[in-house]
């Protein structure tokens, strides 16, 4: 290889080794790794091919002690700052959680990142991580199902029918009559809940939003239909209305309750709403929340998982429930 070659590999591969900020790496460590790779360099052409750099590329240099230490500006858009060992370990975890999350052909598209974070980590022989499989996972918050599959080429099509705004047309098995129907979709947004992915669109002729679950999507391709666009539809002000929620009311709730400790701790830490307040526990140790919540079987659920340890007060109407439900969970197992 001529020199003129090796030099801009060796700048390419530099530039690679260069993580963002908040990451530093030493001109020494630099060196070193520039080395591991074939390029036999001398420390003070380190020093020079940065300085030189630098004047094309955001580089920053921290020079408040030597050896100097240097970084991508973090809002530099490239490939190109390698990997360092938090970026690493948070997108493993990152992967752990997304695979309980989204379908597979969309944590697919991220496999090369995930695939990277992997094998810098696997190459970390000497440090603690070096088994990083045994330190790192991540675990959903409650029984996370096993995603449903969905065709790659049925995810290529909606996604691609969604950024493009065009109409679909597909065959869809409906869960209600257990039969395939034909329908004209045109899509407004997607929705990731639990482990379903779900189309948001209006049918045929009609102007409602209904939900379609990605992977009761048998068959689809582009419509000769005109796209129905709906220019004041925004995912999150739709998803505001608690439709996934199983609104019982439009309106939000006043949410008392007593809680034992551990129980206070948790929602200390993370609340349950913006609004929400925690007494001092009494003699017996139950502490009082107070949260605005909304009105939805959802929260419903999510109260009753606490079992026990936690006894709402008010409404009455969701004590009611809950004490009917109850009563009826009495008489099955008793």
């Amino acid at each position: 290889m001529s020199n003129q070659h090796n030099t801009l590999f060796r700048y390419l591969t530099l530039l690679q080794l260069i993580p963002r900020l908040p990451g530093y790496r030493a001109t020494p460590t630099l060196q070193a790794l520039l080395e591991e790779r074939g390029f036999q360099v001398e420390l003070r052409s380190v020093q020079r091919d940065l300085e030189k750099m630098s004047n094309h590329f955001p580089l920053i240099c921290d020079k408040a002690c030597k050896p100097y230490r240097w970084a991508f500006d973090p809002a530099f858009k490239s490939n190109l700052p390698a990997l360092d060992t938090p970026t690493a370990l948070t997108l493993v975890l990152a992967e752990e959680y997304l695979k309980g999350l989204l379908p597979q052909t969309a944590v697919v598209q991220l496999s090369n990142q995930f695939s990277a974070a992997r094998k810098y980590l696997d190459q970390l022989k000497e440090s603690g991580f070096s088994d990083w499989t045994r330190h790192v996972k991540a675990i959903p918050n409650g029984k996370a199902l096993i995603p449903a599959p969905i065709d790659q080429k049925i995810w290529s099509e909606v996604t691609d029918a969604l950024l493009r705004s065009i109409a679909l047309d597909v065959i869809y098995l409906s869960r209600a009559k257990g039969e395939e129907k034909s329908f004209t979709l045109h899509p407004l947004g997607l929705v990731a809940r639990h482990s379903v992915t779900y189309l948001l669109a209006t049918a045929d002729e009609y102007e409602d939003i209904r939900h379609f679950a990605l992977h009761r999507i048998k068959q689809s391709k582009e419509s000769r239909a005109v796209y129905r666009a709906r220019p004041d539809f925004n995912v999150d002000d739709y998803l505001q209305q608690g439709v996934f929620g199983y609104r019982i009311d439009s309106q939000d709730i006043e949410l008392v309750a007593k809680v034992r400790p551990e129980i206070a701790w948790l929602l200390s830490e993370t609340p349950v709403s913006e609004q929400q307040n925690l007494s001092e526990p009494n003699e017996e140790g139950w502490t009082t929340l107070t949260a605005v919540v909304p009105n939805d079987l959802q929260t419903q659920w999510w109260v009753m998982g606490f079992g026990a340890d936690f006894e709402v007060i008010e409404p009455l109407a969701w004590r009611e429930r809950i004490k009917d439900l109850a009563d009826e969970l009495k008489k099955l197992y008793g």
